[in-house]
């Protein structure tokens, strides 16, 4: 039974995650996390290990205490708005905590890791569906960190044989099918469960940011990939690792764009509520359209998502909203 270590697993992609470890029965699971936004009780096995990647000798403690076979490494602030107000929180927490780790990582065995990276990283689009050619010019600190730490990735391996994986989510979404994991930012940003909380009475309303752009409606596209086919990506990726793979990145989406009006309107009908909006201007820095190009995954992952209706993806949400509200 191979050993993983998921840092970040208290959160919304890394709980699932440890539960879809759990779930095969193959893995012995250890969780990180200091649950500044994640939550204890969303870890549902494997161990516990409450702590800090600031903190390097808890880290070289940690992996001597456990002989990993791999890492799934979560744990990023996310925020692009707070990014931009606060830089140095992210290039401390992001940037230098991820050194921490990787440090203690190449000190104990240098086992494969996977990383959680973002579409963040591409700026503003100059075509779409972006692949994994497309330039990178991110315009927040948020996504410059991701970008700093996929490029100190490619010089760990070259120096320290370390491999990796960097996966480039585009907006991650839905919940747990099974109703026992879903979303809980503080604050929340995500599309889907603003509107859901709309629908269910927990905010007053939704603000929909600008209904001029380029699209067919009016309103921003934008491609939701469910947390389930996301997690099930990692895990393809580190078995590849684990099979000699070449360390590589992937773009992850559905390929399919949806904007924020066909959101609303699929959440009316899967809630069976009406949604009260306003409406309001264009935020700095929204593109019009952001869609993947994850043929590179699906060809060399023979990754598949299961659930890429958006009526699938809102339902699981709705189904976590409605336990939220209990």
């Amino acid at each position: 039974m191979k050993t993983i270590l998921v840092v970040g697993g208290a959160g919304y992609i890394g709980s699932q995650m440890v539960k879809q470890l759990l779930a095969t029965g193959n893995y012995h699971v250890v969780t990180l996390d200091n649950l500044s936004h994640g939550y204890r009780d969303a870890i549902i096995g494997g161990d516990f290990v409450l702590g800090d990647l600031a903190d390097r000798t808890g880290l070289d403690h940690l992996l001597a205490d456990y002989q990993f076979d791999g890492i799934i490494h979560f744990a990023s602030f996310i925020e692009v708005g707070e990014s931009m107000q606060q830089p140095g929180k992210y290039y401390q927490n992001n940037v230098a905590g991820t050194l921490n780790l990787l440090d203690a990582i190449i000190s104990h065995g240098a086992p494969p890791i996977i990383f959680s990276s973002t579409a963040a990283i591409f700026g503003e689009p100059q075509y779409t569906p972006i692949d994994e050619q497309h330039p990178t010019q991110p315009i927040n600190p948020y996504g410059k960190t991701k970008w700093m730490i996929e490029h100190i990735l490619a010089d760990y391996g070259r120096a320290h044989q370390l491999k990796f994986t960097c996966l480039r989510y585009f907006n991650a979404a839905g919940a747990d099918p099974e109703g026992q994991l879903g979303e809980r930012h503080q604050p929340e940003t995500h599309l889907i469960p603003l509107v859901l909380q709309a629908a269910s009475g927990r905010r007053s309303h939704l603000t929909i940011f600008g209904q001029d752009y380029d699209t067919p409606d009016g309103t921003g596209i934008r491609d939701y990939i469910h947390v389930y086919d996301l997690c099930q990506a990692h895990l393809l990726a580190l078995e590849q690792l684990w099979q000699g793979a070449d360390s590589t990145a992937y773009n992850l989406g559905n390929g399919t764009g949806f904007s924020v009006k066909q959101v609303i309107e699929t959440a009316n009908l899967v809630t069976g509520n009406t949604i009260p909006i306003v409406m309001g201007t264009r935020r700095k820095g929204d593109p019009a359209r952001l869609v993947a190009d994850s043929t590179h995954a699906k060809l060399k992952l023979n990754w598949q998502p299961q659930y890429a209706d958006l009526t699938t993806i809102i339902t699981h949400a709705w189904q976590w909203e409605q336990q939220l509200i209990r």
